[in-house]
């Protein structure tokens, strides 16, 4: 099995549907803002508000061009698309899993979640920031499932029908 990479917008599902995927498949789960948080002994928030946005995707590129994965479902950042690179990463090295999710359902979602630092902006930015993403994670991913109406075991349903597993 070639490792599995999950694409989407914050809310869209990836750390949730990662979890589930990776126990069903009976493989280890990881994440890259998990991998981060780790590495750096600060949540994302705190690594914003001291080094910034670049900072992290520099550690996040680091992740996902350099470390060994090898059979493991992967929840990347909503933001892994904005670096070329790591484009060109998720490309070459797996099995992109893009979750499509409309931008209400993102809404609702998120609607009392202070935790991440670029949803702390106008609806309208928000929206911006959805809309130039999504041909992003359509370019890098060899999968895509939209997940709106579907639960957790649905989309992994999907995804394991999509990859033949």
């Amino acid at each position: 099995m070639k490792t599995i990479a999950l694409v989407g917008f914050m809310g869209s599902g990836k750390t949730t549907t990662g979890k589930a995927l990776a126990k069903k498949l009976g493989v280890q789960f990881l994440d890259t803002d998990q991998m981060i948080e780790a590495h750096t002994n600060m949540s994302i928030p705190q690594l914003f508000n001291h080094y910034g946005e670049g900072y992290f995707r520099e550690l996040e590129s680091d992740i996902i061009l350099n470390y060994d994965f090898n059979d493991v479902i992967v929840a990347t950042g909503g933001g892994i698309v904005k670096r070329e690179a790591n484009c060109e990463g998720l490309k070459k090295r797996f099995d992109t899993v893009f979750l499509q999710t409309e931008f209400n359902t993102i809404l609702k979602r998120l609607e009392s979640d202070a935790s991440r630092p670029l949803w702390q902006q106008s609806n309208k930015e928000r929206e911006e920031l959805f809309n130039t993403r999504q041909q992003l994670y359509l370019d890098v991913s060899s999968m895509i499932v939209k997940t709106d109406e579907l639960t957790t075991d649905e989309i992994v349903q999907d995804i394991l029908s999509q990859l033949n597993l």
